[in-house]
């Protein structure tokens, strides 16, 4: 039997491949289509302190290799998770992480404190890179010294496993990786959205209602596993790779440039069953070459260099 399980700490996951946020909902939209406990992990939709409704549309477009949105975070808020979504959830069999969004660094505190109180849910991943949103977000991924406040807040509330999402729109995203691990991060996942634009050559005005907006899918890819590679080798904490991930071997791309797990966001979209099939295509191909751990081939390309 090939060993899929990774750990962040003391926290086991049964195998590497978990959910983007944004992408899977709650996990109970997935349910007619498989076991969701079959997954590593689940991370659900981005949580707010209040109710928002997101962006006006039209907020989702279609580019080549992939997709644009800005949906800007449409959630019910905690006090609705709490009451109506966390009882369901935490009855599966399986690691459910809350994505914890803000406005300012106080939201962040706030959420985060509150989330100590699920028992369920083992982790939070702080998001401070969402490109979508006028407020927090970007303004706090994409600037260092906030970066290391905002972490460094949560931090010091936070009793659950901490995994900080960043921002590809840097110009050095070592140096992000570098501060919230030294602030005290448990874990880090990139990337998010690249910041993006498309136009309507036909009604001749942007496609997106706020112009720019998160790129996802297979286009964006390469510069994920760019950026999975150098972090990997600059910190000592586990890295979750994120970005066009479709197939068990885009996964297995992650896993070798040194990723412990992958997060599988928008070939949800297209493939409800992606996620589950690439934890068989994962085990398989560890069969094949005859591997008996996963860890075994976490950053396989930088020890054969």
């Amino acid at each position: 039997m090939v060993n899929l399980g990774f750990s962040i700490g003391d926290l086991h996951f049964k195998n590497p491949v978990l959910t983007a946020s944004g992408t899977f909902g709650y996990g109970s939209e997935f349910e007619d289509f498989f076991d969701i406990s079959k997954l590593g992990g689940i991370i659900v939709k981005g949580t707010t302190l209040e109710p928002r409704e997101g962006n006006p549309y039209p907020r989702m477009a279609e580019t080549p290799s992939g997709m644009l949105n800005a949906v800007g975070l449409q959630n019910k808020g905690i006090d609705y998770f709490e009451k109506v979504i966390y009882p369901k959830i935490s009855l599966y069999d399986t690691n459910v992480l809350l994505n914890v969004n803000g406005s300012c660094i106080d939201d962040y505190v706030a959420i985060s404190e509150r989330a100590n109180f699920l028992e369920k849910i083992p982790a939070i991943e702080l998001n401070i890179s969402c490109p979508n949103v006028k407020k927090g977000g970007m303004i706090f991924g994409t600037n260092l010294s906030s970066a290391r406040e905002v972490t460094r807040a949560v931090r010091s509330v936070c009793k659950k496993k901490l995994i900080v999402k960043l921002s590809p729109n840097v110009t050095n995203i070592v140096d992000f990786a570098r501060i919230v691990e030294q602030e005290g991060a448990d874990s880090i996942s990139l990337i998010n959205t690249l910041l993006g634009m498309s136009v309507d050559i036909k009604k001749m005005k942007p496609a997106l209602s706020t112009i720019t907006g998160g790129l996802s899918g297979p286009a964006v890819k390469p510069v994920a596993i760019r950026m999975v590679w150098q972090v990997s080798q600059a910190v000592k904490i586990p890295v979750i790779g994120i970005g066009g991930i479709m197939t068990a071997d885009d996964a297995l791309e992650f896993l070798l440039a040194g990723a412990s797990a992958v997060q599988i966001g928008t070939a949800s979209f297209i493939n409800p069953l992606s996620s589950v099939q690439i934890v068989d295509g994962i085990e398989n191909y560890l069969n094949e070459k005859g591997f008996s751990d996963i860890s075994e081939i976490v950053g396989y390309i930088n020890r054969k260099a």
